[in-house]
C-alpha cells in the first residue's frame, strides 16, 4: 500500500496571469520545466561548478537525525568546506544536506547567474538559498516557517518530492510546537501499520531533474529525497493570505522561542512528550 498521491501538473512555459489564476490563486502546486533556460546557471550550474566558485567556502551540514533537546533552531550538525563536501557527493552516499545556504551573502558572484522571473509575485530578494543533498539523503517532512510561497529551482540531477497542504495535519501526526512531523515516518515508503493515518492524507508528488521549477503554496508540507547527488536554490514570496501571514508572525515571534524556552526547562522531556503528543493528537483526531 503506497500513499494517496496524484502528480504534480507539469507546464513547459507559463505566463504570468495563467500562473496567477490556476495555481497562485486557488494555491496549487505546479512544475515548470522550462522557464530558466535563458539563466547562465541553467548551463553552468552543477557540482564541479560549486567546488570551483566555492571551494573554499566552509557549509553547514545536517542529516537525519532526530531532534536533540540541546539542537539549536536550525542548529547545523557539522561544517565542512565546499569542494570536500563535492568530492563527498560525487564520492559516496552521504546523510550530509546543506540546508538553507544563502548564496547572496556567501558567494555574490553567483547574483549574476539568475534573475528573478515575473510570477506576479514580489520576490523576498534577499533570501535566496540553496539545498545540496547527497544520493537517498531527505529531508524530514516539513513546512516553512515564514509559510512564503516557494519556487524551488533543481539543477543537476532528480528529486523527488512529496507535498501536503496544511488541510492534511490531521493525517501527518505533527509535532506540536514545531514545523515537522514525527522523524521516524519514511514517506517514500511509509508503514501503515505503524502510522495508519497515514492511509487517509491525500498529497501531491513529482520528481524534479535538470532547470525544472516547483512551486509550492503557502505552508505545503515537503518531503525532499535526492535519488541522485544535486542541489536545488529556493526563491520566496511573502504569504497573502492574512491567516497565513499571522501563523508565520506567530512561529517566528513566539513558537520557536517558546519551543527552545521549554527543551532548557525540561530538556530531552520535552522532546519525548511531544512525539507521544503526535501520536494521541492524530488517533484522537482520526477515532
Amino acid at each position: 500500500m503506497k500513499l494517496n498521491l496524484q502528480d504534480i501538473p507539469r507546464v513547459k512555459n507559463i505566463t504570468k496571469q495563467e500562473f496567477l489564476d490556476n495555481y497562485f490563486k486557488p494555491q496549487k502546486p505546479v512544475v515548470i520545466e522550462r522557464c530558466i533556460e535563458d539563466w547562465p546557471a541553467f548551463t553552468k550550474w552543477n557540482l564541479d561548478y560549486m567546488k570551483q566558485v566555492a571551494g573554499d567556502k566552509t557549509v553547514p551540514l545536517y542529516d537525519d537525525r532526530p531532534v536533540h533537546y540541546k539542537d539549536g533552531f536550525n542548529q547545523a550538525h557539522a561544517t565542512m568546506k565546499m569542494r570536500d563536501y563535492v568530492d563527498l557527493l560525487q564520492s559516496e552516499p552521504t546523510k550530509y544536506r546543506v540546508f538553507l545556504w544563502n548564496i547572496l551573502k556567501e558567494v555574490p558572484q553567483l547574483q549574476k547567474d539568475f534573475s528573478f522571473p515575473d510570477f506576479g509575485l514580489k520576490f523576498m530578494k534577499g533570501l535566496p538559498m540553496l539545498f545540496f543533498g547527497g544520493r537517498d539523503s531527505h529531508t524530514f517532512m516539513h513546512y516553512d516557517i515564514d509559510f512564503a510561497n516557494i519556487f524551488h529551482f533543481h539543477f543537476e540531477g532528480t528529486k523527488q518530492c512529496i507535498l501536503f497542504n496544511q488541510d492534511q495535519n490531521k493525517y501527518l501526526y505533527k509535532i506540536p510546537h514545531s514545523l515537522i512531523v514525527r522523524e521516524d515516518i519514511d514517506f517514500s515508503n511509509p508503514d501503515f501499520n505503524k502510522w495508519p493515518a497515514l492511509q487517509h492524507a491525500k498529497g501531491y508528488t513529482t520528481e524534479l531533474n535538470h532547470g525544472e521549477v516547483l512551486y509550492m503554496p503557502e505552508g505545503y508540507w515537503h518531503y525532499m529525497k535526492y535519488k541522485t547527488p544535486g542541489f536545488s536554490m529556493s526563491l520566496r514570496s511573502i504569504s497573502k493570505n492574512p491567516k497565513n501571514l499571522a501563523k508565520a508572525v506567530y512561529n517566528i515571534a513566539i513558537m520557536r522561542y517558546f519551543d527552545n524556552l521549554m527543551r532548557k526547562i525540561k530538556g530531552q522531556n520535552w522532546i519525548d512528550y511531544k512525539n507521544k503528543q503526535a501520536i494521541r493528537r492524530t488517533n484522537k483526531k482520526n477515532s
